[in-house]
């Protein structure tokens, strides 16, 4: 988490709203004048209500830098009367509270990309940014998740990345996405080279875990990229 006490804050309107899955929306809000970040990074966010104020939490601009609106993919935690459920219920012309950009994920090179769940959020702005420069090919995507609902942009993936995208999921099994985790075991057999970047992102025990798998199938630990 960031805690750089000298960020800006920004007030910004929210455009458009879009549900992606049952659990999952997407939200559009106005861009402040001169407002910058790079493909892969993330902002704290509250909204603009009381009591919710200073309840910050950190977001992935799914937008490009060049865009003239800000972009977010949230994922919401119903079970918990926290700031996702209070998203949720968020409708157009409502305001959020954004700092200034931060974080670790940018990209570093042609590789491979592993993301859980909403840890995918990082990964869509890097993967616009590559289509947009027209520099995808080399790349590669396996998203994790428990269930088919639960992929999220699945068809934009297949769309622009074609056979280097592999869903997984470890509570079903539907054709067209490999069943189980991502373990040792299924790295070895859809993974041939270990030496190129490594992205990953998601539950930390599962950024953990596979960063962990990674090293062990002989990944270079500095060409692993993670959120701290």
């Amino acid at each position: 988490m960031n805690q750089n006490l000298n960020f800006m804050s920004y007030t910004v309107r929210i455009t458009d709203i879009l549900s992606l899955t049952h659990d999952v929306k997407m939200l559009k809000t106005e861009k402040p004048k001169g407002y910058n970040f790079k493909p892969g990074q993330a902002t704290e966010v509250a909204i603009n209500k009381e009591d919710w104020k200073d309840e910050k939490r950190p977001f992935t601009y799914t937008s490009l830098p060049e865009d003239d609106y800000l972009e977010f993919v949230i994922k919401f935690y119903r079970d918990h009367d926290g700031v996702t459920k209070q998203i949720e219920d968020l409708v157009e012309g409502d305001e959020l509270i954004i700092d200034d950009s931060w974080g670790a994920i940018q990209y570093k090179g042609k590789g491979v990309f592993i993301a859980g769940g909403a840890g995918i959020t990082p990964f869509i702005s890097i993967f616009r940014d590559l289509k947009s420069k027209g520099d995808l090919e080399g790349n590669k995507l396996i998203f994790a998740n428990k269930t088919g609902k639960d992929v999220i942009m699945e068809s934009y993936f297949h769309e622009i990345l074609g056979e280097d995208f592999i869903s997984i999921l470890d509570q079903e099994k539907v054709e067209g996405h490999a069943n189980g985790r991502v373990n040792m075991n299924f790295l070895k057999d859809n993974l041939d080279d270990f030496s190129q970047e490594f992205y990953v992102c998601g539950p930390q025990p599962m950024v953990e875990a596979v960063s962990e798998i990674l090293k062990q199938l002989g990944a270079n630990p500095d060409g692993i990229t993670f959120e701290e």
